[in-house]
Formats: structure tokens, C-alpha cells, sequence
């Protein structure tokens, strides 16, 4: 059975529509323009429970994960966390999901359904927690499935604090036990203040009313998304597809180490940080507002004639209007104007500036032009 969250049945919640990504948890409560509003200026809380949870114990946790996630995670100390990610021996993106390091466990949390290239030789698609199982040997470590144990609330707005109800280190990824169970952890997107509470399932309604209570608004997953869009933040296997790696999409150093070895498709990640340059970039679009159609997820973009990229999430903002991320071709410049869509919903569309990368500097391609004299 599909999930949906027990939040659904409260009056005001709109579910999502049939095959949306957040589909299972509330879209928005009636306004969502104003809820983006107040996560900007107040304080919101938004069902996330449709995430799923790993828990990985074992005095080997710590040295075994960092062989097999691409992040640097041998000294993680307790009470933090990271992201980091799974990626396939070529170095394309597998998964995402974000660590919390508190007492004896290490905790990922994903998006729904994760999948990973299986380290089996017959190839194929398998779970991540398959995937982590099949890659244990004979490390002192347990895997299990806390899903049903665990729900994701996230908390954004510069009021944050004011409706935790724990203390809160302020550095990113920060972790706090809660007294009843689960733990909160600092995250610093979509907004630059906010927390995820991973809060007992049993008592997510209760959390939610205890957060609304305090004076939290209630808001959806089209905030948290529209936010995400404006944040540049990508959503896994909405705006990646099967050729993505890291470095396209802001994913080096938060959630890929370049300098650490020992994990499948860092051969990848290595050469491209040091001697190549990524084909693509994660592009900010401002959509043409004046015709009542958008693009959808997978959608082309064009520069005249020429293909130059992929749509990913298209959002409503409250601000910006319509605007959508996009996987486009390095050469896509700043400003360019744009065709997104396809068929009968094609508008113009314009790169944010601000979103189209600098030059990276790339320390093996130095070294070679300083060898050439």
C-alpha cells in the first residue's frame, strides 16, 4: 500500500496530486503562497514522514560506512551529521541521504524508494539497505529498517528555535537527542534556519500538534520545494537522471569528499574536481508566468533549435513566480533565454546568473599548465 501520512486527515491538508514526488504527505493547508511567506519570515513545520530511515549500529560503523558513501565519515563525532551519497562505478549519482551520528547508531534518511547499482556481479537495481547489506562482510555492524520506527518533521523559518523545545548546537548537521526518542539536527537548506525532527512515528500527530501548538504553521511540501528551487538544492530522480554526477548539481564537499579513496565512483570524483570540468550545472529558471502552463519534470530545454538540458522541479514561488531547476549543458551562459517544455506547454525560460558556476579551479590541470612551463 502506498504510504500516507496520518496528518492527511487533519481538516485543511491537500493532498498531493496523483504521481506527485511528495505524494503520501500534505501539499499544502489552503494557502501555500502564505505558508512560503511565513517560512521566510516565522516559523512553519511541514510532514516529511514519507521519508524512509536506515539504522546502522556496530562498534565498526563509523570505519565500514566510510568505505562504502562517498562523504569522509571516520570521525564523525557524536551528536552530528552530513550528507552523502551512493554512487554507481562510473561515478553517477545512485542516492542521497542525509547521516545523524547520536549515541550508539548512525541514522540515513532518503527520499522514498532508494535504489542503488548492485555490488552483486549480475548487475541490476537493488535497495539501499540490500545494497549496505550486501557490502558488510564480515564488519561489526547492523542494518536495520527504522522507517516504522521514525518520522521526518522539517521546521524552516528564522523562528526555528523558538518551537524545537531542545537545544540546538547552531553549526549545520548538529544533532540533539529528544527526550521521548528520535533526535533533531541543524540542516541548512532549504532555508538558512531550520531542523529536521525525527521524532517517534507513533507520535508524529502528537509532535505536530505540539510544534503547531508553539506556533508553528502548518505548510506543505510545495513550500519546502518552492524553497528548495530558490535554494538550488536538488531532489534525487526529479532533478538528476541516470548520467549525473556530484559535481553537476552542488553535491562536492556536502555530500562527496574528493580527497578520501576507497569508494565506488570516486575515480570519478577525483578527476573531475581536479582535471576536468562537469559537463553540465544545476540551473535556477525563471519560467514565463504570463501563459497559465508549465513545463514538466523531464521536459526539454532548448537554446533555438538546440536540446541544452533536462526540466527538473517546477515550482510556484511566492516571490519569483513560476521557476524550475534545470540540468543544463556548462556552455548554457547566464541570462541566456531559454524554451522549456515540450509539446503543448513550452514557455520561455531565462538562466538566474547567479545560479551558472564560477571557474573551478582545478588543481591537477595547474599542475600540468605549471610542469608546460
Amino acid at each position: 500500500m502506498p504510504y500516507s501520512s496520518p496528518l492527511l486527515e487533519i481538516p485543511r491538508a491537500v493532498a498531493a496530486p496523483e504521481g506527485h514526488p511528495e505524494a503520501g504527505v500534505p501539499w499544502h493547508w489552503g494557502d501555500p503562497f502564505a505558508e512560503q511567506r511565513t517560512a521566510a519570515r516565522g516559523v512553519v513545520v511541514i510532514d516529511r514522514s514519507h521519508r524512509e530511515t536506515l539504522a546502522v549500529t556496530g562498534e565498526e560503523r563509523l570505519s565500514w560506512l566510510h568505505l562504502v558513501i562517498s562523504q569522509h565519515v571516520t570521525e564523525l563525532a557524536g551528536n552530528t551529521g552530513t550528507e552523502a551519497l551512493v554512487l554507481d562505478s562510473q561515478g553517477h549519482v545512485d542516492t542521497h541521504f542525509v547521516l545523524a551520528h547520536t549515541g550508539d547508531t548512525v541514522y540515513l534518511d532518503s527520499d522514498p524508494g532508494p535504489l542503488v547499482t548492485s555490488a552483486l556481479p549480475k548487475g541490476g537495481k537493488q535497495t539501499l539497505r540490500e545494497y549496505l547489506e550486501a557490502m558488510k562482510f564480515w564488519s561489526k555492524v547492523e542494518i536495520r529498517d527504522a522507517t516504522k520506527e521514525l518520522a521526518v518533521l522539517s521546521v524552516l523559518g528564522p523562528e526555528t528555535d523558538s518551537v524545537l523545545g531542545v537545544e540546538l548546537g547552531a553549526e549545520p548537521y548538529s544533532v540533539a537527542a529528544l527526550p521521548e526518542g528520535g533526535f533533531a539536527r541543524r540542516m541548512p537548506w532549504p532555508t538558512r534556519a531550520g531542523a529536521d525532527l525525527v521524532v517517534p512515528r507513533a507520535q508524529l500527530t502528537q509532535w505536530w500538534q505540539r510544534l503547531t501548538d508553539a506556533g508553528a504553521r502548518p505548510a506543505g511540501s510545495w513550500t519546502f520545494d518552492a524553497l528548495r528551487v530558490e535554494s538550488r538544492h536538488p531532489r534525487l530522480g526529479v532533478d538528476t537522471d541516470e548520467r549525473t554526477i556530484p559535481h553537476e548539481v552542488g553535491w562536492i564537499g556536502s555530500a562527496a569528499h574528493v580527497a578520501k579513496g576507497c569508494y565506488r565512483g570516486q575515480e570519478t570524483v577525483s578527476k573531475v574536481h581536479n582535471v576536468g570540468r562537469p559537463p553540465r550545472y544545476l540551473a535556477l529558471l525563471h519560467l514565463d508566468g504570463s501563459p497559465e502552463i508549465t513545463p514538466e519534470t523531464g521536459d526539454p530545454v532548448k537554446l533555438g533549435e538546440r536540446v541544452v538540458g533536462r526540466i527538473g522541479t517546477v515550482a510556484q514561488h511566492h516571490e519569483l513566480g513560476p521557476i524550475a531547476l534545470a540540468l543544463v549543458k556548462r556552455s548554457v551562459p547566464g541570462g541566456a533565454e531559454l524554451l522549456a517544455g515540450d509539446e503543448d506547454r513550452v514557455v520561455q525560460a531565462t538562466v538566474d546568473p547567479d545560479s551558472v558556476p564560477g571557474e573551478h579551479a582545478a588543481p591537477g590541470r595547474e599542475a600540468a599548465q605549471r610542469l608546460r612551463g
